[in-house]
């Protein structure tokens, strides 16, 4: 199993923007030299409590220069918002500027404020999703793109540079509703998932649609599946200590994120209804609800929690959310990333 980590860095009042920028440059350079396998920053836009990463893949390619070895993912880069041709860019410079390292997680997000600030409508999110990934993959492995689809377009066009990774960075999508995880099947894709967005009995649900899907073509018969879960991480010397360093920071994680995923107007947008269920499950949450499916505690009892988590959804990759709600002091979630590498990821690959 590999491991990853996870941060969309949300900048409360009390902290500078280029402070928190600082903070995860150094926090992937000590992923890189702890051996974590993967970093995966987030796209998120107009709520500082939430979000600064408005551009996760220029971040990662700062992260480049100082990094030798870890993967350096978006989880995710929203498509629908974005010019394809500028993303396929912008996506392949990542990719030569890390020596090849790119990995490409991609999804149509949640936030009707990010469709209302792009000025695209949020009914169209997943046609226009499906038809970026398409001119993306076109752009990175033809030598000229030429296009026209209902909502992007283009002749001839000498898209460069291209990617290291040949034909192109490996692809994942960000699922969470129901049709989202039989598109990922269809597509042949790899899957992001977390149990916040989706019960227990629910994922185990999706992802089973998700293998059905993906093994019901029959040009991806052989096609393995590949699924990555979040899930909150805080290692500490107790479980005491580890609620003490991180409730403050969830707390501050679900009223913000309640914001975020609420309509701006009175009609819920047609195939988010899971995200609007999402929603009230957000208001609801308390620290015990969220340790149910989080990884809180001492050494051993975090080994014991990532196993069991292993167990029962079979995942192929545990991406850790060290500092779900920013609030967790810089050295606290050095000093709780260091204790998951060193005494639980040896036990638990």
């Amino acid at each position: 199993m590999r491991f990853g980590f996870f941060d969309q860095l949300p900048c409360a009042d009390s902290q500078s923007e280029s402070q928190r920028f600082h903070d995860i440059l150094a926090q992937i350079e000590l992923g890189d030299q702890l051996g974590f396998d993967t970093v995966w920053l987030g796209e998120l836009h107009f709520g500082r409590q939430s979000s600064i990463l408005a551009s996760p893949l220029m971040v990662l390619a700062a992260a480049a220069q100082r990094t030798q070895r870890i993967r350096l993912g978006t989880a995710v880069t929203l498509l629908p918002l974005h010019s394809p041709v500028k993303i396929a860019e912008e996506a392949a410079t990542a990719d030569v500027l890390s020596g090849g390292r790119l990995e490409f997680g991609v999804g149509r997000g949640t936030a009707p404020i990010h469709y209302t600030g792009y000025n695209i409508p949020q009914e169209e999110s997943r046609e226009r999703f499906e038809e970026a990934l398409d001119v993306i993959l076109k752009a990175w492995t033809t030598d000229r793109l030429t296009y026209q689809g209902r909502y992007f377009h283009a002749d001839n066009l000498a898209v460069v540079p291209k990617p290291v990774q040949k034909p192109h960075p490996p692809i994942r999508l960000a699922a969470n509703s129901p049709d989202t995880f039989t598109i990922a099947g269809r597509l042949g894709l790899p899957i992001f998932a977390s149990p916040l967005i989706n019960p227990p009995d629910k994922l185990r649900e999706y992802l089973g649609v998700h293998r059905d899907a993906l093994h019901r073509d029959a040009l991806k018969s052989e096609a393995r599946q590949d699924v990555a879960l979040m899930f909150s991480v805080h290692v500490s010397d107790s479980r005491e200590q580890a609620r003490r360093e991180c409730e403050p920071s969830l707390k501050n994680f679900f009223r913000a994120a309640g914001e975020r995923l609420r309509p701006l107007g009175e009609t819920a947008v047609k195939g988010y209804e899971a995200f609007q269920q999402a929603v009230a499950k957000l208001e609801r949450a308390t620290y015990e609800k969220v340790e149910r499916m989080s990884v809180f505690g001492d050494p051993a009892y975090c080994r014991d929690r990532v196993r069991a988590l292993r167990e029962e959804f079979g995942m192929d990759e545990f991406i850790g959310y060290f500092n779900q709600g920013g609030l967790v002091d810089h050295a606290v979630v050095k000093r709780s990333m260091e204790l998951f590498a060193r005494e639980v990821i040896p036990y638990c690959r």
